[in-house]
């Protein structure tokens, strides 16, 4: 399964290895596998109930984590998708009130997409549902002692990103 970021944060691509770096080891070959697997595993889990379509939540994201507006164009450019694709996604988006459309302040040819306050709510509401399905789970499944085992993973996990 392809590598599936949270839209909030996708990760960064990484630039193709010089031919005389070191290849990583096969038991960390498998540890990166395994870890694929389950973070995809837990976050189409967490989709099941999800409200937004995840390239409009992705869009959102964006839009909320920023604090600012972009052209489709951008839009389209920052999440790796085709003009008329993003174009398709900001129709909806506007059409259920999530985005708001106004006009470039130096290019008249121009629309900037924003965030409206339902847009934002909508977004905030779905991550605080993932959230509590996740701390659901964890305190139905993992000891105190798990617990603290996966408060110290997260760290590493952010050293990855």
């Amino acid at each position: 399964m392809p590598h599936e970021p949270m839209p909030h944060d996708p990760m960064p691509a990484d630039p193709a290895p010089a031919d005389d770096a070191p290849s990583p080891r096969p038991d960390t070959l498998g540890l990166a596998a395994d870890l694929r697997a389950s973070l995809g595993t837990l976050v189409r889990s967490l989709r099941d109930t999800d409200e937004l379509p995840q390239n409009q939540a992705a869009v959102l994201g964006l839009l909320v984590r920023d604090d600012r507006a972009y052209t489709v164009a951008e839009l389209a450019d920052r999440r790796r998708v085709r003009h008329q694709s993003m174009a398709r996604t900001v129709a909806l988006m506007t059409g259920a009130g999530l985005v708001a459309q106004q006009p470039h302040p130096t290019d008249g040819r121009k629309l900037l997409i924003a965030a409206t306050e339902a847009g934002r709510t909508a977004l905030l509401d779905q991550r605080a549902r993932r959230e509590h399905r996740i701390a659901t789970a964890i305190e139905a499944r993992l000891t105190p002692a798990e617990r603290e085992r996966l408060r110290s993973a997260i760290d590493l996990l952010n050293r990855l990103s």
